[in-house]
């Protein structure tokens, strides 16, 4: 790869310093930094961007800055630094969205299911309560402290077996930060399968040279698959994917209008 160009070396430096900060002062970075749903209590309008620097873990961050250097190094060599960072931020920012607006759409089935019985205010309430023993979210612990919420305003908290599943569903999404450039990471993968359409990739528990050109779309197709049949891995899959549809769409449009062979630099 060469020598490591400029928006590629300070993306790194930036995301190595916060994963050991985060390291250092542990829950306090995570509420200030991750990406909270905006009816969260922790949100702040900052984290659309911060959370990119956020890393849940040692071999979540060495995944995303190898595929940084690995996939971000030749895309700002051809296209200079101040085009790349604008490609990475807009697909962290598409990554964004896409996550919470799934999000937004479970969390809004779950109370279409109980709105007779309660307002959109006090449903968010109940989101919000503390359902965590040590790092795992507990059903039980959810609809005792939910039920307090809704008795001292005079609400019968029975309802809420109507459809448990679906609300405590709509608890975690609420209460789940997203954390990692993996979305911007998603988005540069994209850019570079278009550049470099026959490189061959590998995946290290699948060593079998692959093309990029069908790499990249196999690793979104499995994403996708994962994220609609709501399979719990601990990965926001449609985060991913939002960062790949924004950097899909950006060199489709770029390509269509020979913006590719512009720098901005």
């Amino acid at each position: 790869m060469g020598r490591l160009t400029e928006a590629v070396k300070h993306l790194l430096i930036i995301n190595v310093i916060l994963f050991f900060a985060t390291n250092l002062y542990g829950e306090q970075m995570y509420q200030w930094l991750s990406l909270w749903f905006p009816k969260n209590d922790n949100f702040q309008w900052w984290q659309v961007i911060s959370h990119m620097f956020m890393h849940g873990g040692l071999m979540h961050i060495v995944f995303n800055m190898y595929a940084l250097w690995a996939f971000g190094t030749p895309l700002e060599r051809v296209w200079g630094r101040n085009k790349f960072l604008f490609f990475y931020f807009s697909a962290g920012l598409g990554s964004a969205l896409l996550h919470t607006g799934v999000n937004y759409y479970y969390i809004q089935e779950a109370y279409n299911g109980i709105s007779g019985f309660i307002s959109k205010e006090v449903f968010y309430e109940i989101l919000n309560v503390d359902s965590q023993i040590g790092n795992q979210f507990v059903g039980q612990k959810f609809f005792e402290n939910a039920s307090k919420v809704l008795t001292t305003k005079g609400i019968d908290p029975s309802f809420l077996t109507l459809d448990f599943e679906s609300v405590f569903e709509a608890h975690t999404s609420l209460k789940i930060p997203a954390v990692g450039a993996s979305g911007a990471i998603y988005g540069i993968l994209v850019a570079f399968a278009f550049m470099y359409s026959e490189a061959k990739l590998m995946l290290i528990f699948l060593p079998i040279p692959i093309k990029a050109k069908y790499f990249v779309p196999l690793l979104i197709a499995v994403d996708l698959i994962f994220g609609i049949g709501n399979v719990n891995t601990g990965v926001a899959h449609f985060a991913h994917i939002g960062g790949a549809l924004i950097g899909f769409i950006m060199m489709w449009y770029w390509k269509r209008n020979q913006f590719n062979n512009n720098r901005w630099d």
